[in-house]
């Protein structure tokens, strides 16, 4: 068996991630065409993603917790090892003025790859946050889920693994 430490969270993750996965494959089954995400632009997307990370990365070094909040749906969900879930925007602004007091307000964000529809990507990731004088807090993997709510990607799902280093 796995360490349990990392057990639920993978647990969470790998059920979330089915969860998306599964529909959209039946649907193309159904329709009889092919799968859709092949038909994406996946090139156009991950340039969106990237300028949304560059957002979050000024509201942050801006120590803008409001701002950081609203990249999220309403209903987000972060999923971090070691740490009970975040649900909701309201929750989630929190976290974030809590990192700000912390002076954590520099982070950097590098996509390794990104897969989905129009509606919902999935963005894997490299990352790190640090504090305003340079010290590092955390650096790790990370999987997004981005959902398209009214034309802008929003993050439906958060997840963060630290670096064992």
């Amino acid at each position: 068996m796995t360490d349990k430490k990392y057990s639920a969270p993978m647990m969470k993750f790998c059920l979330i991630f089915l969860i998306f996965l599964i529909p959209g494959k039946y649907a193309a089954a159904q329709s009889g065409g092919t799968d859709q995400n092949q038909a994406y632009d996946t090139d156009h997307a991950k340039a969106e993603i990237a300028e949304r990370l560059r957002d979050y990365e000024n509201a942050l070094k801006n120590g803008d917790a409001g701002a950081l909040a609203d990249m999220y749906t309403p209903d987000a969900e972060v999923l971090s090892d070691g740490s009970p879930s975040t649900v909701g925007r309201d929750a989630i602004k929190k976290v974030y003025e809590k990192m700000v007091r912390d002076s954590i307000t520099v982070s950097g964000f590098t996509t390794t790859g990104v897969w989905g529809s129009d509606e919902l990507l999935v963005e894997q990731g490299t990352g790190f946050f640090a504090h305003a004088g340079g010290k590092w807090k955390s650096h790790g993997i990370y999987l997004l889920v981005w959902k398209r709510v009214d034309g802008v990607w929003q993050i439906f799902r958060d997840t963060w693994f630290r670096d064992s280093k």
